[in-house]
């Protein structure tokens, strides 16, 4: 249950720290003394929107908490314990500053907005003083169907369940578009990895072939230029081995000492008669492996222009042929094989949509069988309430066509007289009537709800007089269970409550602030006298007040 709440500099509240307690406790004060302020502070605590009006003129930031104690509240310790945060309690902090930016921490650990509306859901529930307009919507509801029943995992699940079908569905139809386009890719894919196919060309085999192209292309020029060479160097009608034959001989003939000053030039005669040979044998090694093939000559400068011409189909560098092939034939594999793909897309979203099915049958017979037993306790709620002739009524009724939320429909329907025939409740019930059925659905589903501390604000407008009090006592029957707080302008509400929190607003020179506190036996006679008789307060209004307050705070029988 909420133990404390802290306010600092948050619209005309300076400073503020209420301790609370369990049971039912009144929230009361004049028309624009703040009550609003309490509940927006708590708000923004719990993750609502916040915003730069929120800080107290001339401050720099509002800075609120809320300090809750969890021991009965065994998801939010779950929800803590999952996020490795302590579960021995729960302190929530909001900070907005003046330019409207906030910061969250949750057990002293920065935190995001979601995060606090997340774990808030989890630890108390408000009840707006407008909960009867959301009555006319349908969707309000099946929500509180389900929350009764204790169905919103199963109702989560089922939308879950109805998200896959629905993408599932989507993903099949896709395929299915695109099939005339996938065949047309498929075709086209085919050709080409065939012509690739028929190319064949390998990784490396393109700089060979440009290689073979030039050495085959020059042959004729390679053989004759060679030859030739050859034939300088040595042949039979001479050449320059001949003639340094001859002249290392004339010279090695000469006399000794003549001989001796030639030495050197002998020497090098040698060596270049011996690198000649060796030139000559390669010259001649060349000529005699240089053959004329102008087939292969062809058959190289055809795959050459092969190879150049699918490149600039594909706007690709010839060396890039190897890997385009790779990859058009993979993609090609992929297209092939998807033809298996609608059929397990097909399967996948049968599967899927039966699945929902089965969930939405589950949850539809459950809320079928939860349906009579809520309007059975919302006509209880009714009789207690002065709509003792009404008839509630649950109705479930099939939908057009599935839906995240299930297979049917759920409308409350109402007689409020005898003798007239249900209807669906926006249609038939007027401001007053709509105001206490809304409590009376309001109490049986606070009652069946799993989080103990419960706000309602100004949800007893449109009743009063013994209905008033009557709505304080059922109130107040709540709070001796959990913790149950509720903003009210009906003495006969307020005066059932358990403890007394007082709103007021004063202005000071140029500030206006508010102060809460909650009031003790003798503030309680004289706040409930103010909401009996206004500002004037006699002798007799003080005595109704304070037989108010005794008459509702003795123990029923």
């Amino acid at each position: 249950m909420l133990t404390q709440l802290a306010i600092q500099d948050f619209a005309i509240v300076d400073g503020l720290e209420l301790d609370l307690q369990s049971g039912m406790t009144a929230i009361t004060g004049e028309t624009g003394a703040g009550k609003s302020i309490l509940l927006g502070a708590l708000g923004l605590c719990l993750g609502s929107r916040a915003d730069a009006g929120s800080v107290r003129h001339g401050c720099q930031r509002a800075d609120l908490s809320a300090r809750f104690d969890i021991a009965r509240l065994p998801a939010a310790r779950a929800w803590l314990a999952e996020r490795e945060l302590p579960t021995d309690e729960c302190l929530l902090r909001r900070v907005v500053s003046a330019a409207g930016r906030s910061k969250a921490w949750i057990n002293g650990r920065p935190a995001a907005i979601s995060d606090l509306k997340a774990l808030g859901e989890r630890l108390i529930q408000i009840h707006g003083q407008h909960a009867h307009q959301a009555l006319l919507r349908e969707d309000t509801h099946l929500a509180l169907l389900d929350d009764y029943a204790g169905l919103n995992d199963d109702a989560d699940a089922l939308a879950a369940a109805f998200r896959d079908w629905q993408h599932a569905r989507r993903r099949l139809k896709r395929f299915r578009d695109q099939g005339d386009e996938i065949q047309a890719r498929r075709q086209l894919l085919r050709y080409q990895v065939e012509e690739l196919d028929q190319l064949a060309l390998a990784d490396d085999e393109l700089p060979a072939l440009e290689d073979e192209q030039q050495t085959l292309a020059h042959a004729e020029d390679i053989l004759r230029d060679t030859q030739f060479a050859a034939d300088c160097c040595e042949s039979d009608s001479g050449g320059a081995l001949t003639l340094l034959r001859q002249a290392h001989g004339r010279l090695s003939e000469l006399p000794g000492s003549e001989k001796g000053a030639l030495a050197n030039t002998l020497t090098m005669l040698g060596d270049a008669r011996i690198q000649l040979e060796e030139a000559a044998s390669e010259l001649n090694h060349i000529a005699a492996n240089t053959e004329l093939d102008p087939e292969r000559l062809a058959f190289v400068e055809n795959r050459l222009s092969d190879a150049h011409r699918i490149a600039r189909k594909h706007q690709v560098a010839p060396e890039e042929i190897p890997r385009l092939h790779a990859k058009l034939s993979a993609e090609l594999n992929r297209l092939d094989a998807g033809d298996n793909s609608l059929d397990r897309l097909h399967e996948a979203a049968n599967a899927r949509g039966e699945h929902y099915r089965q969930l939405a049958k589950a949850l539809g017979a459950a809320r079928r069988r939860a349906a009579g037993a809520f309007a059975s306790e919302v006509q209880q709620q009714l009789a207690f309430l002065a709509m003792e002739k009404a008839r509630f009524d649950v109705r479930l009724q099939s939908r057009d066509a599935p839906a995240a939320e299930g297979l049917e429909r759920v409308q409350f329907y109402i007689s409020a007289n005898p003798g007239q025939p249900a209807r669906p409740l926006a249609k038939v019930a007027s401001g007053g009537e709509l105001s206490r059925i809304s409590l009376a659905i309001q109490v049986v589903a606070a009652r069946h709800s799993t989080i103990p501390s419960l706000i309602f604000d100004e949800v007893d407008v449109g009743v009063s007089g013994a209905t008033a009090e009557i709505v304080g006592q059922l109130l107040r029957r709540l709070g001796e269970n959990g913790q149950v707080m509720t903003v009210t302008h009906l003495p006969q509400v307020a005066a059932q409550a358990h403890a007394h929190l007082h709103i007021e607003k004063h202005a000071q020179r140029n500030t206006t602030r508010t102060r809460m506190a909650l009031l003790d036996e003798g503030g309680r006679v004289s706040e409930l006298a103010r909401m009996l008789g206004g500002v004037s307060l006699s002798d007799q209004t003080l005595a109704h007040a304070r037989e108010m307050l005794h008459s509702s705070q003795r123990p029923a029988h």
